[in-house]
């Protein structure tokens, strides 16, 4: 299913749901950050996705980054709540969700580099890289905060 993203945009269309999801900030060794390139929108973003019921937000985040990219992670921590009204995304089947995201550091523990349904494309990127990349500005800010060492308070907005 494709959809198309709206920032601040006042043509954007109205929300008719809000879905609890998770993204990752995943760093190898080498401080290399892992990114998907989206089946679905065709940008580059950190891996994640949708809550499910029955598991625990961290168990989410170790599903949605294996599903993915074919990483196993263990989560460490937060790095914030992306909860903007005025991020929406309009899916074919005439969903617009509102952008819900908890943003969690983890690290690998495992696995290899595989795409899936999501993701066409999935690889380390060194953080000097990223400038060459298409990614979404909420996107952007998530890997912003994630790579900031010094930031030790979660970001909520």
């Amino acid at each position: 299913m494709s959809r198309i993203d709206y920032f601040r945009d006042p043509a954007a269309p109205k929300a008719n749901s809000v879905v609890p999801s998770v993204t990752a900030v995943v760093r190898d060794e080498q401080g290399n950050l892992l990114l998907i390139h989206k089946t679905d929108n065709g940008l580059w973003a950190l891996p994640g996705g949708g809550h499910d019921a029955g598991e625990s937000i961290s168990q989410t985040v170790v599903r949605e980054v294996e599903e993915e990219t074919g990483i196993k992670v263990v989560v460490l921590s937060i790095v914030g709540i992306y909860t903007d009204p005025q991020h929406v995304m309009k899916y074919d089947d005439g969903e617009v969700r509102q952008q819900f995201s908890i943003c969690f550091r983890a690290r690998p523990v495992g696995g290899a580099l595989r795409t899936s349904e999501e993701s066409k494309e999935v690889r380390w990127v060194s953080p000097t890289d990223l400038e060459t990349l298409t990614i979404h500005p909420s996107m952007r800010l998530r890997i912003s905060h994630g790579l900031d060492a010094a930031r030790k308070v979660p970001y909520i907005g």
